[in-house]
């Protein structure tokens, strides 16, 4: 009688083991739920829906005019990559891996402006599990050969001035940049990479101090900065002798059923050549053009890739060790861990959502939010991101108590 127990005791484990396992969608498909079936109120997603379709941001959908009217007052803002208008709000919302919401054309291929960064944190993690890099904490120059360029400058008209080398990282401060510093936009990396100066982005109202001012100590102020994002894609493209986006192709978004309709560009000066093969060094965001065009299934499968600790279906794609600093903040920004992971931190940027959630979060506003608590993801396209924590609030209110 007592193994009789056993046995059923363990047929029960057996199966309530099976019950709770996650759901992971197969390449071209994805099983969808309605709300009530996951005892979720379906009046409140509606509400939700309706709210972000009503909260789109007020800059144009024609998108270099947006940037135009964003950056325009930067020096050197005009964009040398590739750029493309956008359509109207949309957006999906996955719940316990199973889509119960959607709105608007999901897949529309568009830009996402700086989820591209969560991109490139993603292939430096990649290398550090191969062991290309052996830790962040290693100074990144030491890493690096000469990148010779395809397109060499020619302003300088001296001949024996003339090189088709550049060595980004070979200045007294940019020695002491470890990868570290890189992911965490707190390396005040300086320079002119691709022909957008450091100072230029996102620059002070202290013209003078531009070109002059004393550089920060590497990993002490945080500085969001697209050209120096850019310095570290070139530099994990140097280590992986290859380019990012065939990286990412087949390490990441084949293995997770992603569609093949993305794109992830660079800008039409940053070409290079490496083993006797021109390379495209791609830009982690659109400030400047270019970077990641996705459609809003593939955003919200990297989404779940991350909420499941960078494990797919039984398959490690991602190390855990890795997610787990990306989600790991600093003194510098509290909010911030790898790029692009925003924090939700002493729940300051999503006020009704859990301070354990984030965000890969590009301008637009284009969002992954990720919330294991509630083991949720919700991709939000063109909303006013003022208004993202209002939508957020419904959709969290909606689920089950």
């Amino acid at each position: 009688m007592k193994k009789q127990f056993v046995f059923i005791l363990l047929c029960l484990c057996v199966t309530a083991s099976a019950q709770v396992k996650s759901y992971f969608p197969a390449a071209d498909q994805w099983e969808r739920k309605t709300p009530t079936s996951l005892r979720v109120d379906s009046n409140l997603i509606q509400q939700a829906i309706q709210y972000a379709l009503t909260h789109e941001t007020k800059y144009p959908r024609n998108l270099m005019l947006s940037q135009a009217m964003q950056f325009g007052k930067e020096p050197f803002s005009d964009p040398i990559g590739p750029m493309a208008s956008r359509g109207p709000v949309a957006g999906v919302i996955v719940y316990k891996g199973f889509i119960i919401a959607e709105w608007g054309n999901l897949n529309a291929v568009e830009m996402v402006n700086s989820v591209t960064k969560s991109m490139v944190s993603t292939v430096v993690g990649l290398a550090v599990q191969k062991g290309l890099i052996r830790s962040i904490e290693d100074k990144v120059y030491s890493y690096l050969p000469p990148i010779e360029l395809v397109n060499t400058p020619t302003t300088d008209q001296n001949p024996i001035h003339q090189t088709a080398f550049i060595y980004p990282f070979d200045s007294e401060h940019n020695q002491k940049i470890n990868w570290n510093h890189l992911l965490r936009q707190t390396s005040d990396w300086e320079g002119v990479l691709w022909g957008k100066p450091d100072w230029a982005d996102r620059p002070s109202d202290k013209q003078d101090e531009w070109t002059t001012r004393k550089r920060f100590e590497p990993g002490t102020v945080y500085k969001y900065n697209d050209t120096r994002v850019n310095a570290l894609a070139l530099a994990a493209t140097a280590v992986w002798r290859k380019p990012l986006p065939e990286v990412l192709r087949e390490q990441v978004m084949q293995p997770i059923g992603a569609s093949n309709t993305w794109a992830w560009t660079g800008y039409k000066n940053a070409w290079i050549v490496m083993d006797g093969k021109m390379i495209q060094s791609v830009s982690g965001g659109g400030h400047f053009g270019g970077g990641l065009f996705i459609n809003a299934y593939d955003m919200a499968r990297f989404g779940l890739l991350t909420l499941r600790k960078g494990n797919w279906n039984g398959k490690q794609i991602i190390a855990e060790d890795w997610i787990n600093q990306s989600l790991t903040p600093t003194t510098a920004n509290t909010g911030y861990g790898f790029m692009n992971y925003f924090l939700n931190t002493d729940k300051k940027m999503y006020p009704s959502a859990p301070a354990s959630a984030y965000a890969h979060i590009g301008n637009g506003t284009n969002a992954i939010y990720v919330d294991r608590e509630n083991d949720i993801v919700a991709v939000i396209k063109w909303m006013d991101d003022k208004s993202i924590d209002g939508f957020l609030k419904l959709v969290l209110t909606a689920l089950p108590k």
